[in-house]
């Protein structure tokens, strides 16, 4: 039987796209086939989730309508060198390796291979990504559009001009740590200020997630929220005053320009 996906390495992100998929019902189980290296770790997925698992990445994409990527960057190289020959114009790739341009990918390939690259963050692993989604040079709308009904079932995404994807990787690629190094002060205050690190862990993430809510469902611009929990000479206002002269806004401009020409480096093989 064909498979409808394939996704090949199926670690933390390929898991949760696996189990996205499959609670959706986007699919049959039976139509979506997953790779590893470990026999434990086919054995657990296969059970897990009731798909096909298999080591062979070469018999999983010749088999499947859409192939995804989902290896780390350092072994992209072998997985395409096993596969280039049994991919066709009639399938899809979909590549969520880090850094990894469309071209590298498209320069084993042959038969125009449409290839889509994907950001998506560590949030799809509770079906609340967020991915940047760019186009390889045989890559149509058709084929965006199958990548962003994929991603779907674990979160959101926006289509870039794929020269954009490194600052999308800087934004919200690397956010999660950003929010969590947030988070984790916060909560270090909370405790400085005499409550336990159970209550100031609730108070700070439950704050995270509502704030987050507000911003997105209620679609207010920060500037917004931000105005409307600050009274004049309140308490909210005193922090940000610290905040501004410590120069946190700039940190963060600063922090996610470092990121992005990491990103570049990286691409390009540093």
């Amino acid at each position: 039987m064909s498979a409808k996906i394939a996704i090949l390495g199926a670690g933390k992100i390929g898991e949760a796209l696996v189990a996205g998929l499959v609670s959706s019902k986007w699919c049959p189980p039976g139509q979506i086939v997953v790779t590893a290296r470990s026999e434990d770790r086919l054995q657990a997925l296969a059970e897990r989730y009731g798909v096909r698992a298999t080591a062979m990445n070469r018999e999983a994409a010749a088999d499947a309508r859409v192939v995804v990527i989902a290896v780390k960057p350092q072994d992209i190289e072998a997985l395409l060198t096993d596969i280039h020959d049994v991919l066709t114009a009639g399938q899809t790739v979909i590549s969520i390796a880090a850094a990894i341009p469309t071209a590298l990918i498209e320069s084993h390939l042959t038969n125009a291979v449409p290839v889509v690259r994907a950001m998506p963050n560590t949030p799809v692993t509770v079906h609340e990504g967020m991915a940047g989604v760019a186009a390889g040079t045989h890559a149509t709308e058709e084929h965006l559009a199958q990548a962003e009904e994929v991603l779907a079932h674990v979160g959101r995404s926006v289509r870039v001009p794929e020269n954009y994807m490194d600052a999308v990787t800087a934004v919200s690629g690397s956010g999660p740590a950003y929010f969590a190094l947030l988070a984790e002060s916060m909560i270090e205050a909370g405790i400085l200020l005499g409550l336990g690190r159970e209550i100031a862990t609730d108070l700070v993430v439950q704050t995270m997630l509502g704030t987050a809510k507000l911003l997105r469902d209620e679609k207010m611009h920060p500037v917004e929220l931000r105005e409307m929990v600050t009274s004049p000479g309140g308490t909210t206002i005193a922090a940000i005053r610290e905040l501004e002269q410590a120069g946190v806004r700039a940190a963060f401009l600063n922090a996610i320009q470092a990121a992005m020409n990491r990103s570049k480096e990286l691409a390009e093989g540093g």
